[in-house]
């Protein structure tokens, strides 16, 4: 543990904080600007869509550039974009809307990578650690962010462009945060590199395939039913209040458990612990289709997260393993790619499932996936017995 890693924590948290407003708040107000209702959630898809496409801009930009240069141009992007977003709520422009979220995409592919910079910051004995701890330093999102939409939505008489513009406050903070942080030098910054294995090769590996199929699974379920969470507590009468407090502890439950996360991964392997996450996500769907009480939405969005988590950080903790330093930045963005493009149908997806089908039909469609992925693991650890 060190300074540095503790600034990049903060720097995770109010990265989360722009991320949970604009999933709190993006469905909403797409459901009053969008033509049709089944379009409310297109502008969290768009956000989405946006870090897919930036992905491996990004990727290139680390390569350039080095870390803290890249990352403070996703934040210059946060900026620019919160305040497109709030002229869009204040002109009532959906496709503005679309706009501002698809351009935002770039600083999510951006702040995902935080996760892997973590590795860098420490020592190689706590890479599991370094990046448990940094993803919960998240929990600043989970208390700030669903709070922050609540308080903000009313702040102008136009609904949420006040949350939008407080956003943009968040983005100048995480400027000064991520100044002070000294990333190590990457010998390789700038030069010629050896190319490395072509992303062909890289899912060649059974680990390398499987930590990439974990985090675009894990994301691309979590996302399915979180994004159509306050549209699905709109349609049984809650308030919006309500829908923050279960949001809130739905992304506790996505970084609470990172103080201890990689601990686990210590002791019992990522496998196992995505296996975890696995059930706790099928427990999960259980619950939410139990009945529709506001208990039945906070606990089962409360276990989405954790299921999430265990999937989340132990692909990361999978990855690390499965690629050479040179081979870094491609494998990173390979992964990061895959993950934002399952989310990004998983967010059309669940407006166009939960406003026509219904609650509990989008919480069917998401065991299939969950079943791939057990195989998945099933089949990773009895190679790797196997070998053993």
């Amino acid at each position: 543990m060190n300074l540095q890693l503790l600034l990049l924590a903060l720097c995770q948290g109010l990265f989360l904080v722009n991320n949970v407003t604009f999933i709190a708040i993006n469905g909403l107000v797409g459901l009053e600007l969008a033509p049709y209702n089944w379009m409310a959630t297109l502008p969290i898809m768009g956000y989405v869509v946006g870090g897919a496409v930036a992905a491996p801009l990004v990727a290139r930009t680390q390569m350039q550039w080095g870390r803290r240069v890249s990352f403070q141009i996703g934040l210059v992007v946060a900026l620019g974009s919160a305040l497109l977003a709030a002229l869009a709520a204040q002109t009532h422009s959906f496709w503005l809307l679309m706009l501002a979220t698809i351009v935002a995409g770039y600083y999510y592919a951006n702040g995902q990578l935080y996760r892997f910079a973590a590795a860098e910051l420490t020592t190689p004995d706590w890479h599991e650690k370094a990046v448990s701890l940094v993803l919960a330093g998240s929990i600043l999102g989970a208390i700030v962010g669903p709070n922050m939409a609540s308080w903000t939505r009313g702040l102008l008489p136009t609904p949420f462009v006040g949350a939008y513009l407080t956003l943009a406050i968040v983005a100048i903070l995480a400027m000064v945060i991520m100044a002070f942080i000294q990333f190590p030098e990457d010998p390789l910054q700038g030069k010629q590199r050896q190319p490395g294995r072509s992303a062909a090769e890289l899912f060649k590996q059974p680990i390398f395939l499987v930590a990439t199929l974990g985090a675009a699974i894990g994301y691309g379920v979590m996302n399915l039913l979180m994004a159509a969470t306050p549209l699905a507590m709109q349609v049984f009468e809650f308030d919006f209040r309500a829908t923050a407090t279960v949001l809130q502890w739905h992304v506790i439950g996505m970084y609470a458990p990172g103080f201890f996360t990689g601990h686990l991964i210590k002791y019992f392997g990522a496998l196992k612990i995505m296996g975890a996450g696995v059930a706790i996500n099928v427990l999960c769907i259980i619950i939410a289709m139990a009945g529709t009480t506001f208990s039945h939405f906070l606990i089962a969005l409360t276990l989405l997260g954790i299921g999430w988590n265990f999937l989340f950080t132990g692909s990361t903790a999978l990855a690390l393993h499965a690629y050479l330093p040179e081979e870094k930045d491609r494998a990173q963005g390979i992964i990061n790619f895959w993950m934002f493009l399952t989310m990004a149908v998983t967010s059309f997806a669940s407006g166009a499932v939960v406003t026509l089908g219904g609650w509990t039909l989008l919480n069917v469609g998401s065991i299939p996936f969950l079943l791939v992925l057990a195989f998945a693991l099933a089949w990773l650890g009895l190679r790797q017995r196997r070998l053993a």
